[in-house]
């Protein structure tokens, strides 16, 4: 593919024959554009810039010289006055060194770019959605925080203008918090609508600002009917083929020195002046003459190779390399976008190098690539990295230098210091969460704990002890533990038998209730599991977005105690490291729904005491039959596994604890990790039983969810108002104590005193495993006919060691 560029074929050729799209507009958009297909479940083409330096390797020149060009147009609609005004804002992590270049010809003003790497302490400024991109939240950083709070222009820099959603998400956000007259976007191409022109007009004049558009080019795209599916297919058929090839053995890594100017920030992350700017051009020339005295002797072909966001720092030390050695330079960078390699003159993406990630990023580890490097006659690649991505893993043996080793003769890395804001004074950072083996039997990339290890804190008590604290008021439930129940061997062969029978059941929802959060939150969501029972859930809806589309979710599990709301310190990790409307809270189940109900109490808390906006407290569960939330797998009551086990079916963790002399005001709750279960944890055993059926239920679970999104899904909390007529009909007087559901009445019969259960006459197999807990534990089963639950566990309504009946005086004996 040496001339993938310049072989006289349109690099969209290949994707417009096949799926029937079709590129209208400019006489020149072709020159600007090609096409390929993205692995994508949202959008099936991609629309691969020629000039923007990030896919396809270009001279660095041109890059740089199509956002001075942009620049200079904004800077003659706004005049001066207004330009020294203004701020730029680019989008990551395709348009960062656009925005930065755009800036460069605006000169008057501020730079900024949106960011997917939160930093700790810094408080974001806002932030954004981009729907139909691979990572979705963008955070703004900037260092000084009064730099977006003018009412000058803001300029927002995207390479592409397809849609006008990501526009329209960000005005709506920034707006709303320091409103401003005018707004000017740039785009390299202008890909609107007539529709979503007249969408931006009208938003535009809804909040009373004038809104300008400066392109390069403009046009549309035709898309048949059915292009997702199609393009779908294609990837499937095509990605067997997708690999880099002519790899070259043994190229030999080097480091160049730069000589960064001290304080100079690589790039516009957290705000790049203009008076950076003038740093960075006197600093420029010496730092491009160390790379050139590196470059083996004879280089003819070099490429300049950047790193995701870090675009603007690369490009412009290419360019002056470009201008002051005698070889051919041309420039691209790393991207996070999964997107298929065809190797055919009309495809825009001919090869594809995959390498980790390793810049330790926070929502987990992932793939990386490079395009249109392998096989381009490259001689030496000069890779840019921040020091923040100068890590083991980039170093590694299937790391980004040794893929680029396998491919150019040489490879000099260059290494710019990562820009690290001044932040005031603050309190200790919250530690970062704790993650398997260390902590958990679960894989460290499938769940992240913000909890702290109470591991060598005795913190058990007999069940029978711990009711009566309970109920007398003198302990709440968290403070302690009880005694990790072990159930029989009897009983373990039924959780086997039941999962085996119930696999397909329980893949089918997990498959729904994730599918359904993809579809209505959008982007990439942060799953975060409310420990312990919603984690087994989490793992399993994290596994079903990679098998599926091989997004990576994040996935936390944080403790949330009835009575006592949520840890507002995880929250706050949540916050610093992730923009909270990206925040899925999951669980596995609902009863009567006492858990939703305080989680939209602590978030409402939260906000209110912490300003910190944006968490959505409805909860994703595998099954409501409480009918309790808008987003399950199913509301069918029946035998989840995960909750017939205690910890050895969830990571070995214990519930967790709140105690005021264990849990201080800054730090998370507390779980312990039953290291010494170890011989009889089942807990990736099930999750593997669960994932293994995924393939088998893809059809059913895509049909399930049209469905579902065409119903009326509002709760009625009819559970809520069974569990008040039981509590009245049995004297108890206490909901609490009510527990409704198999998963509630499991519980009850291995943590708590159980008094009776009720259980829905005709219930079947689901109830084995219940009628077999309640044999050992001499507890009777009653049936009942107008029971909304398939059973329902009740908690001994006044009891006293050694007591039973409903008036908690007659002594068993």
């Amino acid at each position: 593919m040496r001339n993938a560029v310049n072989d006289g074929v349109w690099s969209g050729t290949w994707v417009a024959r096949r799926l029937g799209v079709e590129l209208e507009g400019d006489e020149h958009l072709t020159d600007l554009l090609g096409m390929a297909l993205r692995r994508n479940p949202k959008r099936a083409h991609l629309l691969v810039s020629k000039v923007l330096g990030k896919h396809v390797p270009q001279s660095p020149a041109v890059v740089h010289g199509h956002g001075l060009r942009l620049g200079e147009r904004v800077r003659a609609l706004l005049g001066d006055a207004e330009a020294a005004r203004a701020v730029v804002l680019g989008y990551a992590e395709t348009a960062t060194g656009l925005g930065h270049s755009v800036a460069d010809g605006l000169a008057l003003a501020p730079y900024l770019h949106s960011t997917r790497r939160p930093v700790a302490g810094v408080t974001p400024a806002g932030g954004f959605e981009e729907s139909h991109s691979h990572a979705t939240s963008h955070l703004l950083l900037p260092e000084d925080p009064a730099l977006l709070a003018g009412d000058g222009p803001l300029v927002l820099v995207d390479d592409e203008f397809s849609t006008g959603n990501t526009v329209l998400n960000t005005i709506r956000d920034l707006h709303g918090r320091h409103p401003r007259d005018r707004y000017v976007v740039v785009a390299l191409v202008d890909m609107r609508s007539a529709e979503d022109t007249a969408r931006l007009d009208r938003f535009a004049a809804g909040i009373g600002a004038r809104v300008d558009l400066v392109a390069a080019a403009s046009g549309t795209v035709r898309l048949p009917e059915g292009v997702l599916e199609k393009g779908q297919a294609l990837v499937a058929e095509h990605e067997r083929a997708d690999a880099a090839p002519g790899a070259v053995p043994g190229g030999q890594v080097r480091r160049a020195e730069l000589d960064w100017p001290a304080g100079l920030p690589d790039g516009g992350r957290h705000g790049f002046t203009p008076a950076h700017r003038t740093r960075l051009e006197a600093a420029l020339p010496g730092m491009a003459a160390r790379i050139a005295d590196a470059l083996p002797d004879g280089s003819r072909r070099v490429l300049v190779l950047g790193f995701e966001e870090l675009m603007y720092a690369p490009l412009r030390l290419a360019a002056e390399l470009e201008r002051t050695v005698p070889a051919e330079v041309r420039y691209s960078t790393t991207t996070r976008s999964p997107v298929l390699a065809v190797d055919d003159p009309g495809y825009a993406i001919r090869t594809r190098l995959a390498f980790p990630a390793h810049d330790d990023p926070a929502d987990g580890p992932g793939e990386r690539y490079a395009y249109n490097v392998a096989g381009a006659g490259f001689d030496t690649v000069v890779a840019v990295v921040d020091s923040a991505a100068d890590t083991p893993a980039l170093h590694a043996p299937d790391g980004l230098l040794a893929r680029l080793a396998a491919h150019a003769p040489h490879v000099l890395l260059a290494v710019v210091p990562a820009h690290e804001p001044h932040l005031p004074e603050r309190p200790a950072m919250l530690p970062e969460p704790l993650r398997g083996p260390a902590f958990s039997s679960y894989a460290p990339d499938e769940v992240g704990w913000l909890l702290q290890d109470l591991s060598s804190v005795s913190l058990e008590a007999p069940t029978e002890e711990r009711e009566e604290a309970v109920q007398n008021g003198g302990a709440h439930y968290a403070e302690s533990l009880p005694v990790e129940y072990q159930p029989s061997e009897r009983y373990q062969a039924l959780f086997h038998a039941a999962l085996e029978t119930s696999a397909d059941r329980i893949a089918r929802a997990v498959g729904v209730v994730t599918e359904t959060v993809l579809t209505e939150r959008g982007g990439t969501p942060v799953l975060v599991s409310l420990a312990r029972a919603g984690t087994p859930v989490g793992v399993l809806m994290r596994r079903w977005a990679e098998q599926r589309y091989g997004v990576q979710l994040p996935h936390y599990a944080v403790s949330i105690v009835r009575g006592r709301g949520i840890d507002a310190n995880a929250l706050r990790w949540l916050a610093a490291h992730h923009d909270p409307r990206d925040v899925v809270f999951v669980d596995g189940w609902t009863g009567k729904g006492a858990i939703t109900r305080e989680l939209a109490a602590a978030i409402e808390e939260f906000e209110r005491a912490e300003g910190v906006t944006g968490f959505d407290p409805e909860i994703a569960v595998l099954a409501d039959p409480g009918s309790c939330v808008r987003t399950y797998g199913t509301r069918d009551d029946f035998l989840i596994p995960s909750a017939c086990l205690n910890s050895t079916v969830s990571g070995l963790i214990s519930r967790t604890v709140l105690r005021a002399d264990l849990v201080g005001p800054d730090d998370f709750h507390g779980a312990k990790f039953y290291r010494e279960l170890a011989g009889a944890d089942v807990s990736v055993a099930f999750l593997d039983a669960i994932s293994a059926r995924f393939p088998e239920v893809l059809g059913e679970v895509d049909t399930a969810v049209k469905e579902l999104l065409a119903e009326d899904r509002t709760p009625t909390w009819e559970g809520w108002r069974a569990v008040e007529r039981i509590s009245e009909e049995y004297g108890i007087h206490d909901v609490n104590l009510v527990k409704p559901g198999v998963g509630e009445t499991t519980r009850v019969l291995l943590r708590r005193v159980p008094w009776k259960i009720l259980a829905q006459a005709g219930a079947g197999a689901d109830l084995d495993h219940v009628r077999l807990l309640a044999e050992q534990r001499g507890v009777p089963v009653e049936e009942v006919d107008d029971l909304p639950y398939t059973c329902v566990g009740l908690i001994h309504p006044r009891y006293t060691r050694g007591a039973t009946g409903a008036d908690g005086r007659a002594v068993n004996v």
